[in-house]
């Protein structure tokens, strides 16, 4: 039967073959090196960035919600702020539900 199929022999292990193991993983690392810097890190700059705006936030600022109400600042508490939305119309919300601040004027030119 030998004439019809060869007989198996083991394979001999290279020096090269075993070090060439962590190659296998080389393109999970650029994977992961891609995701930080296109989706990670630049939400982590824009998380900072809105956590130093919430903390400025004063009296008088004008901001807008994330639910998009437009106002002004009235009262300034540790957790909640409350704002004026429209003429004796007050709301107060978390400082964390502000989404932006709208340069001085805004409410009185729309």
């Amino acid at each position: 039967m030998s004439f019809f199929i060869s007989d198996a022999m083991a394979q001999g292990v290279d020096g090269a073959a075993g070090g060439a193991g962590w190659m296998q993983f080389l393109p999970m690392i650029a994977l992961f090196v891609i995701f930080y810097f296109l989706l990670i890190r630049p939400q982590q700059k824009r998380t900072k960035q809105h956590s130093q705006m919430v903390s400025a936030l004063s009296k008088g600022d004008e901001v807008v919600t994330n639910g998009g109400l437009l106002g002004k600042i009235t009262d300034v508490g540790d957790n909640f702020l409350t704002i004026e939305v429209a003429k004796g119309t007050q709301v107060k919300i978390q400082r964390s539900l502000i989404q932006s601040m709208m340069p001085k004027g805004t409410i009185k030119g729309s």
